[in-house]
C-alpha cells in the first residue's frame, strides 16, 4: 500500500491488486490526509474536527468523524487485507495512523533530503545532487492540491513548500559546486520568475550566467531584482547579493570557477553556500583495507590552509571587548584550551570565527571542524578525529581505531602553529582524543555549557548590551546608522531579547529591510503569542535553532523549563519557581541551578528589591510557554497558575499597609512597583485560565497599592479582569466592590457620568448581596457626585446611613466625614468642617494609612494657617482638586 500526498492525494493498494482506492468523498479525504501528514503521531479528535469544520463544527462532529474513521479502516482493510485494518488505531486524545516510512512519499522525501544535507556538510557534492534531484521529482503539485485545507493541513502546506524551495536551493548550489553552471540556466531563469523575490536563487543565477561568460545578464538580472524589491516592497538587496553584484561587476576572477577545497570541487562566492564543516563520509567511515597501508597525508602548508576557516561573518559587529580578550590569550606561546560558553544563538560560532581570521598571522593551520553537523546528532570521538584530518586535507579511507587516529593526527600537527576550532562541544569524551593529540596547539572550543572534564580559559558570552543588540541589527537589515536610535530599533530588539540569532531572524524580515520606518515589525513582534512564529516566517530554521538550546537537557529539568513558561518576563524570585513547580524553596533553588548550567536560566545580580532572582531568557520563555501548552495537560497548567496567585496573593497581602517598613530593603511601594508589570501579567494568566477566584484575590490585595500609587490605567484593567470573574463566581459582594472602586477611579479621573453608572450599579448589587458597608460606600461616592454637581441637599441626604456605618468600618467613617467635611466648607461653616475633618484624622491613624492621614492634616492645617495654600481650589479626595464653590 503506498500513500503519496506530494501533489493530488493517491491511495495505491499492493502490486497485484485493484490499483486506486483514492476515497471521493472529500471529508474522508480530509481525514485521511490529516493522519497521513502526522503519521505515526497521535492526531487529536478536536484537530481532526477544526480540520473538517472549522470554527463552527455541527453538534455531531463527534460522530460523525467516527464514521469518516469507520469508513477509512474498511478503505485501508480492502487495500491491504492482513495489515490495514489495524493501521488505523484509537488512541486517546485521538486516532493514530501507523505506517512504514517507505510507504508515504513524504517521508521518502524527507529522507532523501536529510541524507542530501548530510552528503553536503561532507562535500559530496555529486552524490548530493542525486538524491536531491530524486527527493524532488516525487513532488507532483503543491501539497494535497485535491483536498481541502484547514488549519493544520494548512500550515503543513506552507512548510513543506519551504522545504521544497530550501531542496531545490540546494541541489543547485551543489550542482554549482560541479561546475554545471550552464545547464542550470534555464532552470533557474524558471525559478526566479516563479519566485521573483527569492535572493539565493538570484544569486546562483548571476553566478551561472556569469561562468558562462555573460555578465552583462548577471547584472541584469540583479537590476531586475533590486527594483522588484524597491518597487514592492520599499527594501535594498541583502548585503550578500549586493557583495556578489560587486564581485561580478569589477570582473572578479576568483568568481569564474569552482575552487578546489579538501578535495572536493566547490563554487565560490556567495551563491556557493557555507564555509567548510565535515565529519567522516560514508567513504570515509571504513578503514583501509587489510594489509593496505594508510594514504600518505597531504597537509596544506602556509597561508594556503587558511581555506581550512569558513569565512567570517560579514554580518559580525560589536563584541570588542571579548574579543580583545581571546586575541590577548591566542597569542601568547604554549598551547592552550579556550571554552567559549553561551546560550544557543548568543554568537558563539560568530565570535571564535571572527577571532580565529583576525590571528591568522599566528599560526600554520587553522581548522574549523563543526561537532553538531546541520540535521544531525553530536559527532562521537572517532568522527571528530576524523573530521579534523580531513580539514588537513586527508583523502581516502581513514582508520577505525581511536589510537590510530590520534597518532596521525599528532604526526601531522608535530612542529606546526596550529589552532584547532571546535565548533559546539557537547561532552568532554567527544575532543579528549584530539586534545591528547595537539597538546601543544591552541585549541578553542565553543559550547554551551561547560563539560565536565575540560579545563581550559574560560570567556561566557552573554547578549550583546543594547546599544551593541541595536547596531547588530540595523546592520543585519541594512538600515541606516540612524534607526539604531528609534523606539522602533528598540521596540525590535527588545521583543527579541538582544538575542543575535533573534536579531538576524527579525532583520529578514520584509519590513526590517525595508527603508520605512520600523514601527510596523516592532508591532508585529509585540505580541507574544505570535512573536516566534513571525521571526520563523522571516528566517525558516529559527525556531529550530532555537530549539538547539534544549538538546541534551534532562527530562526533570526540561519539564521545569515548560513550568517556567508560566512566569511572566522578567525577574522571579524562589517562591515563585517552588509554586509553579510544586515543590519546596530548597528544591527549587536545585532545579534553578541546574537551569542556569543547562543556558536556559539566567541568575540576577541581587539589588535593592530583588535580593534573589532569575530571570528566563525573553525567547526561551516562550518557546517554554509553546512547549507547556503543548506537552502538558491543561489541569497541569491550570493548578500550577493557581499556586502561583496564591503566592503572589500572599506576598502583596504581607507588604500591605500592616506589614513591615520594609520589604527585601526597600519600602513596601517601591517593592511592589517593581512587581506590578509581574503582577498583572499574571494576572491576565489567571482571567484567561478561567481561574476566577484567584483572579479576584490577587486583584483584590493588589488594589491599596494601585490607589497609593495612583496607577490608574493598571488598576483599570485589573478590576475590570477581577469584576468579570466575580460575575462568573456569581459574588454580588464582590461586585459591589469593584464597582464602588472603579467608581472612584472614574470620579478621579473626572469621568463623571460613568462614576455615577458604577456608583449605581455598586448599589443595586451590594443592596442585593446584604453588603451594608460596601452600600454605604457607594452612597458616599454618589454623594461626592452631587456635591460636586452643587447639589449640596442632595449630597448630604446620601450621607447618614455611611456614618451608621462607620462604627463596623474606619474606611467608611472616613469617606462619610469627609464629604461632611467639604458640606460644611461649602456652607461656610468652617467650624463643623475642622470637626469633620479631625474625625477623619482619626479614622486615617486607625487604618495606619499615611496617604489617608496625610490628607487629613493638610485639611486641618488650613484652619491653622487661615487659609488653603492653593487659593479658589479643594483637596476633595487625596490628591484630586477642584475649584472651590463660592458660598
Amino acid at each position: 500500500m503506498r500513500f503519496r500526498i506530494l501533489g493530488p492525494l493517491e491511495v495505491r493498494a499492493p502490486q497485484g491488486t485493484a490499483g486506486d482506492l483514492t476515497p471521493r468523498a472529500a471529508k474522508i479525504r480530509v481525514v485521511l490526509a490529516t493522519l497521513l501528514v502526522r503519521a505515526n503521531e497521535i492526531v487529536s479528535v478536536d484537530s481532526l474536527i477544526d480540520e473538517l469544520w472549522g470554527e463552527n463544527p455541527p453538534r455531531t462532529a463527534t460522530t460523525t468523524l467516527q464514521v469518516y474513521v469507520s469508513q477509512l479502516r474498511k478503505l485501508l482493510h480492502e487495500a491491504d487485507a492482513e495489515f490495514g485494518r489495524d493501521a488505523l488505531v484509537t488512541r486517546p486524545p485521538g486516532y493514530e495512523l501507523r505506517i512504514d516510512p517507505a510507504q508515504l512519499d513524504l517521508t521518502v522525501f524527507e529522507e532523501l533530503h536529510g541524507r542530501s544535507r548530510e552528503l553536503m556538510e561532507q562535500q559530496n557534492h555529486r552524490t548530493a545532487s542525486d538524491l536531491q534531484r530524486q527527493a524532488l521529482g516525487l513532488w507532483r503539485g503543491p501539497l494535497l492540491s485535491d483536498t481541502p485545507h484547514g488549519p493544520l493541513l494548512d500550515a503543513t502546506a506552507v512548510r513543506l513548500a519551504e522545504v521544497r524551495t530550501a531542496a531545490l536551493e540546494q541541489c543547485i548550489r551543489a550542482e554549482l559546486h560541479l561546475g554545471r553552471h550552464r545547464e542550470l540556466i534555464g532552470e533557474l531563469q524558471s525559478v526566479v520568475a516563479e519566485l521573483p523575490l527569492r535572493e539565493e536563487f538570484h544569486a546562483h543565477l548571476m553566478v551561472a550566467l556569469y561562468r558562462s561568460g555573460r555578465q552583462a545578464d548577471a547584472l541584469q538580472v540583479f537590476g531586475r531584482l533590486r527594483r522588484g524589491l524597491v518597487d514592492e516592497l520599499a527594501i535594498e538587496p541583502g548585503r550578500s547579493l549586493q557583495a556578489l553584484h560587486q564581485r561580478i561587476l569589477v570582473g572578479d576572477p576568483a568568481l569564474l570557477t569552482p575552487a578546489v577545497r579538501a578535495g572536493h570541487t566547490m563554487a565560490s562566492g556567495p551563491a556557493a553556500g557555507a564555509g567548510l564543516t565535515t565529519g567522516p563520509g560514508p567513504a570515509q567511515g571504513a578503514g583501509p583495507a587489510p594489509g593496505s597501508a594508510a594514504p600518505r597525508p597531504h597537509v596544506p602548508s602556509g597561508n594556503s590552509a587558511m581555506a581550512q576557516l569558513p569565512s567570517s561573518d560579514e554580518l559580525f559587529t560589536g563584541r570588542e571587548e571579548e574579543l580583545a580578550s581571546l586575541r590577548d590569550v591566542l597569542g601568547a606561546p604554549g598551547g592552550r584550551l579556550v571554552i567559549v560558553t553561551g546560550a544557543a544563538g548568543v554568537g558563539k560560532t560568530a565570535l571564535t570565527l571572527a577571532v580565529a581570521h583576525r590571528t591568522r598571522d599566528l599560526f600554520d593551520v587553522p581548522v574549523f571542524v563543526r561537532l553538531r553537523p546541520d540535521g544531525h546528532g553530536p559527532l562521537n570521538a572517532v568522527g571528530v578525529l576524523a573530521g579534523v584530518l580531513r580539514q588537513y586535507g586527508v583523502r581516502g579511507a581513514l582508520p577505525e581505531r581511536i589510537d590510530e587516529l590520534r597518532e596521525m593526527l599528532a604526526e601531522l600537527t608535530d612542529g606546526r602553529r596550529v589552532l584547532l576550532v571546535l565548533d559546539d562541544v557537547v561532552d568532554a569524551e567527544q575532543v579528549r582524543p584530539v586534545l591528547s593529540a595537539v597538546p601543544d596547539c591552541t585549541v578553542l572550543v565553543t559550547c554551551r555549557q561547560v563539560p565536565d572534564g575540560l579545563a581550559g580559559r574560560v570567556v561566557c558570552l552573554d547578549v550583546p548590551g543594547v546599544r551593541e543588540a541595536r547596531r547588530l541589527f540595523v546592520t543585519a537589515a541594512g538600515q541606516s546608522a540612524d534607526a539604531a536610535e528609534s523606539a522602533e530599533c528598540a521596540g525590535v530588539v527588545e521583543a527579541c531579547g538582544r538575542l543575535p540569532l533573534a536579531l538576524r531572524a527579525a532583520a529578514e524580515a520584509p519590513a526590517g529591510r525595508s527603508r520605512l520606518p520600523l514601527g510596523g515589525l516592532a508591532a508585529r513582534l509585540r505580541d507574544e503569542r505570535t512573536r516566534l512564529a513571525e521571526l520563523e516566517a522571516a528566517s525558516p530554521g529559527f525556531r529550530a535553532r532555537l530549539c538547539d538550546a534544549l538538546d541534551g537537557v534532562g527530562g526533570a529539568e526540561l519539564r521545569a523549563f515548560r513550568l517556567f513558561g508560566l512566569l511572566p518576563a522578567g525577574p522571579f524570585a524562589p517562591d515563585a519557581a517552588a509554586a509553579v513547580l510544586d515543590t519546596d524553596v530548597a528544591t527549587a533553588r536545585a532545579t534553578t541551578d541546574a537551569l542556569v548550567r543547562a543556558r536556559l536560566l539566567c541568575a540576577e545580580l541581587p539589588s535593592a528589591g530583588r535580593p534573589e532572582s532569575h530571570h528566563v531568557p525573553e525567547l526561551l520563555r516562550l518557546l517554554a510557554r509553546e512547549r507547556l501548552d503543548a506537552e502538558e495537560g491543561p489541569e497541569v497548567v491550570r493548578a500550577a497558575l493557581a499556586r502561583l496567585c496564591a503566592v503572589f496573593a500572599k506576598a502583596v497581602e504581607e507588604a500591605g499597609p500592616s506589614g513591615p517598613a520594609a520589604v527585601d530593603g526597600v519600602h513596601p511601594l517601591e517593592w511592589f512597583r517593581l512587581r506590578l508589570p509581574a503582577l498583572i501579567a499574571v494576572v491576565r494568566q489567571a482571567h484567561a485560565a478561567r481561574l476566577w477566584a484567584e483572579c479576584l484575590l490577587l486583584v483584590d490585595r493588589m488594589t491599596g497599592f494601585l490607589e497609593v500609587l495612583g496607577a490608574w490605567e493598571e488598576r483599570d484593567a485589573c478590576q475590570n479582569l477581577a469584576l468579570e470573574a466575580a460575575q462568573q463566581l456569581g459574588d454580588l459582594a464582590a461586585q459591589a466592590r469593584l464597582l464602588r472602586s472603579l467608581g472612584d477611579l472614574a470620579w478621579q479621573r473626572r469621568r463623571l457620568d460613568t462614576a455615577g453608572e458604577l456608583y449605581e450599579r455598586a448599589l443595586m448589587a451590594a443592596d442585593v448581596a446584604g453588603a451594608e458597608i460596601e452600600r454605604c460606600r457607594a452612597l458616599t461616592g454618589l454623594a461626592g457626585l452631587r456635591l460636586d454637581a452643587g447639589a449640596t441637599d442632595a449630597a448630604a441626604a446620601l450621607v447618614p446611613p455611611a456614618l451608621d456605618s462607620a462604627p463596623q468600618d474606619a474606611r467608611t467613617g472616613f469617606e462619610a466625614h469627609r464629604v461632611l467635611g467639604l458640606l460644611a466648607l461649602e456652607s461656610g461653616e468652617r467650624d463643623a468642617a475642622q470637626g469633620h475633618f479631625a474625625t477623619c484624622l482619626t479614622y486615617a491613624t486607625s487604618l495606619a494609612d499615611a496617604r489617608l492621614e496625610s490628607y487629613a492634616r493638610r485639611r486641618l492645617g488650613e484652619f491653622s494657617s487661615g487659609g488653603t495654600a492653593h487659593p479658589g481650589w479643594s483637596e476633595v479626595q487625596p490628591g484630586v482638586w477642584r475649584m472651590r464653590t463660592a458660598a
